[in-house]
């Protein structure tokens, strides 16, 4: 399955079935110009380094978009050691197939390598300073990938969300339709970003590098909607768009205390990734309705 001359780019989409990999599955039509393969855990455990090794050898992709995380921050707390293995030694294992490969590598960060403590947006430059055990995780697997191999992508995001999978959007849909009040974090702040969104943006991205062969500065990005806001500014938007009269109360995050620490202030310096793709930066409001549109659509 190499790719000839006038062959659409293969790019392999790992962890498949979770939130982000399925957002790249509802994509896909809209990019008719490359090949998308998709592996779940079942079809290929990115944590088996002989199985990584095998599946790359065999289906010789252009890319791999990996999507294959643990994310569960809370549960990392006491979990990190299977946290280290999805977010560290699988991306090992993929970039060191892909080098072999000179394939080109996209892996998934987060803002939760920062500490929150920098009080303006950050840089993908400036320094790193995880305080939960997601955070060291998936800093580490960054680190295994720059050693690893030269051509990649790591794309650090902020607070992704979806129609697909445990995550805050559904959770606060869910709990909007049967409570009255919620009460909600308000001195968090961070950019949400849609994964649907961030899926046809990278996709976009893909297909400039490997149908348009458009040069690809490799490195590290940040990537989200634009604007900012707390997790119960979030939450009001999503009530809103669902139309209902739920009532969002603001609480600090020491009367909501969690295993994980998380940072007060993660939102991050988006420039580079749109200036290198000249794609559309959009509000995370915007985002957010297309996505509720989406729902309703489906």
């Amino acid at each position: 399955m190499s790719n000839h001359k006038g062959e659409r780019p293969l790019v392999l989409v790992t962890g498949s079935a979770g939130q982000l990999g399925s957002c790249f599955r509802d994509e896909q039509l809209r990019f008719p110009g490359l090949e998308l393969v998709f592996a779940d855990r079942i079809g290929l455990d990115v944590t088996l380094k002989s199985q990584v090794s095998s599946f790359m050898e065999s289906l010789r992709p252009a890319a791999v978009v990996n999507c294959a995380a643990y994310t569960n921050v809370e549960r990392a707390e006491a979990e990190e050691e299977r946290a280290y293995q999805l977010n560290c030694l699988a991306p090992q294992y993929l970039a060191e197939a892909c080098d072999e490969a000179n394939a080109l590598l996209v892996h998934f960060s987060t803002d939760y390598v920062f500490d929150g403590s920098k009080g303006s947006p950050y840089l993908e430059d400036d320094p790193t300073s995880p305080l939960n055990a997601y955070g060291r995780t998936k800093l580490e697997g960054e680190r295994l990938v720059d050693n690893a191999c030269n051509r990649y992508l790591i794309i650090r995001t902020s607070w992704l969300y979806s129609r697909h999978g445990h995550n805050f959007y559904r959770t606060m849909a869910r709990l909007a339709r049967e409570q009255s009040e919620l009460r909600v974090v308000s001195d968090q702040v961070a950019s949400p970003t849609s994964g649907h969104q961030l899926a046809s943006d990278m996709l976009s991205w893909l297909r400039q590098a490997l149908v348009e062969t458009r040069h690809t500065d490799y490195g590290v990005y940040h990537y989200t909607q634009s604007g900012e806001a707390s997790w119960s500014d979030f939450a009001r938007a999503i009530v809103s768009g669902l139309g209902l009269d739920t009532r969002v109360v603001d609480v600090a995050t020491a009367d909501y205390p969690t295993k994980a620490v998380r940072p007060a202030y993660s939102k991050l310096d988006t420039h580079r990734f749109f200036q290198a793709t000249g794609l559309a930066d959009i509000p995370w409001q915007e985002a957010l309705r297309h996505c509720q549109q989406g729902e309703r659509n489906t």
